[in-house]
């Protein structure tokens, strides 16, 4: 993995694949930029990593995964807001992240003891312990599923963590800081097709004594 020297906030800068996966590893939603006849399109997807590398599913007739793997070089951003950071002027103010930029080249993958495992490999990155609870998908339902594997050629991390920054020598008399934000887990609801007589499963109990 290379990394992509930061001009703009230089300071932020945590180019270490040590920071770049465990930014991956904090969040399992990503936004996938890419060009089709000159039109460059973002969307975001869900995906799970295996080292250097990061899975993504859809239908087979998913417009985003056919363009991927026509040998362009993508970019692949992930960011998870910590806080919001107000200083004493607006010029100064700020929010406290973590966000990883990556570029590479994506292959569908073809052989299908990888591709079930990337399919696991997503599965796990999103709630752990669930691809073992519930089956995959029928056989038509896996045939229509397109997996492909992004591999990381180049990437860049960014770490904010801090109070204001910038204000020291301003006067005015107000109330500045910071307010940290976190993602949490709210109390699961069931499925009311079913009603609410099936246990939670261990995968949706654990996930929630996490994230709470």
């Amino acid at each position: 993995m290379e990394f992509n020297k930061i001009i703009r906030g230089p300071k932020r800068e945590s180019n270490s694949e040590e920071s770049v996966y465990q930014i991956l590893d904090a969040g399992f939603l990503c936004h996938v930029a890419f060009q089709h006849e000159g039109q460059t399109m973002m969307i975001p997807t869900a995906y799970g990593r295996k080292e250097n590398s990061l899975y993504l599913h859809g239908s087979t007739k998913n417009f985003m995964l056919n363009q991927l793997v026509s040998g362009q070089t993508a970019c692949i951003s992930v960011t998870h807001l910590d806080g919001i950071v107000l200083a004493r002027t607006l010029f100064d103010t700020s929010v406290n992240y973590r966000s990883v930029v990556l570029f590479g080249k994506a292959l569908m993958v073809e052989d299908e003891q990888e591709r079930m495992d990337g399919l696991k490999i997503i599965t796990e990155h999103i709630i752990k312990g669930r691809w073992d609870e519930v089956p995959v998908g029928s056989e038509n339902e896996l045939k229509a599923t397109m997996v492909i594997k992004f591999t990381i050629d180049r990437a860049s991390a960014k770490i904010r963590n801090e109070g204001p920054k910038g204000d020291e020598e301003k006067t005015n008399e107000v109330w500045s800081g910071h307010i940290p934000l976190v993602m949490k887990a709210l109390t699961p609801v069931p499925d009311e097709k079913f009603g609410s007589s099936y246990p939670v499963c261990e995968s949706v109990k654990n996930y929630y004594e996490q994230h709470k």
